[in-house]
């Protein structure tokens, strides 16, 4: 209710700037969570436990300045990041748009972030009221792309609950590349190594564009499952252009919101396919219903993570999605999110 009557003031504010004064408060004024979440939405992915399936998606908080305020909002999970060796401004500014009549967004960010060695301070000062995950890129202008998520991946490890290995943003130029042939291969061996230094210690996630084809979704499943990826995330921002309605649609970048989900679905599914229903996926992109969670979840999800619904629906949007998912389970004789996982197709 709050939330519908501050959405006008918020949307009269430029959306970048916007999220940045929603960051600045939750940092400063975190809300504290009010109990726990039913029990049946506790869920163990990757030998990570979960309160309950609903993550923050990385690109929210990318240098880990609110991880308490957005625990607090509920969510099992949240998602730092992009962090990158060095800091970078990101590309030039307006690179954000909301796309209201679509409910949607449009970014070029950029990997915007002050960098690795100013955020993991305040990641490890937060209070885990959950999983921590922190998302890790290169920097734009690196000369060794990869041996920029190592240094991510070797300075993470000492904070994250897990680490995404993020090759999936359409906004750095070539970064995408790095999910094909020996690049990827090399990429996720070097990744791997550096977890395990000297002792394995996090998990190590790896999150993927939407925009692949088959050949690539099958390459990647075999190359995450050779070098010990622990889980996919599925996906992030896409390229492509479904009918818009808003004067924005135009705009370069990577879109992300409501019209995203039929293509997010579709990619869920072939990862499933791809994997063999044997690596835990995430699912991400145009969640923003309990149902709609809980359809991944049947279609094959371990996992769910939120972001553009977050801005049309508010922060209350995790706690109505938790509550939800619990009364889906009961209703159809589920005691625990993993006994729904993947079986719309069990059942189809």
């Amino acid at each position: 209710m709050l939330f519908s009557l501050l959405r006008p003031a918020l949307f009269a504010i430029e959306a970048e700037r916007a999220h940045t004064l929603t960051i600045q408060m939750l940092a400063a004024a975190p809300r504290f969570s009010r109990g726990n979440a039913p029990a049946s939405l506790r869920t163990t992915v990757a030998g990570l436990d979960f309160l309950n399936p609903v993550g923050l998606a990385a690109g929210v908080d990318k240098d880990g300045r609110a991880i308490d305020g957005f625990f607090g909002f509920g969510f099992g999970s949240v998602e730092i990041g992009t962090l990158t060796p060095l800091p970078q401004p990101g590309n030039p500014k307006p690179r954000l748009f909301r796309l209201v009549e679509d409910a949607a967004v449009i970014n070029r960010m950029g990997f915007n972030n002050g960098g690795l060695a100013a955020a993991l301070p305040r990641a490890s000062a937060a209070k885990r009221r959950g999983v921590l995950g922190i998302n890790v890129g290169a920097n734009k202008d690196a000369a060794d792309r990869i041996a920029d998520y190592v240094h991510g991946v070797s300075a993470a490890a000492a904070v994250a609950d897990y680490i995404t290995v993020n090759i999936s943003s359409p906004n750095t130029p070539g970064l995408r590349d790095l999910q094909h042939g020996s690049e990827l291969t090399d990429l996720l061996a070097a990744c791997d190594a550096a977890r395990r230094a000297p002792i394995e210690r996090p998990r190590l996630f790896l999150k993927v564009a939407p925009d692949l084809d088959a050949v690539a979704i099958d390459a990647i499943a075999r190359a995450a499952t050779e070098h010990h990826i622990d889980a996919l995330i599925v996906s992030n921002t896409t390229i492509s252009r479904p009918s818009l309605r808003s004067s924005h649609a135009s705009e370069t970048g990577g879109l992300s919101g409501a019209p995203l989900a039929i293509l997010a679905r579709q990619r869920l599914t072939d990862f499933r396919q791809a994997t063999g229903g044997t690596m835990p996926l995430i699912s991400v992109g145009g969640i923003d219903s309990a149902d709609e969670a809980y359809a991944r979840i049947r279609a094959g999800a371990s996992l769910v993570q939120l972001y553009t619904a977050l801005v049309y629906h508010g922060p209350g949007l995790a706690r109505r999605i938790v509550r939800g998912l619990a009364e889906n389970l009961h209703r159809d004789g589920f005691a625990t999110v993993a006994e729904a996982v993947g079986t719309a197709s069990q059942s189809a």
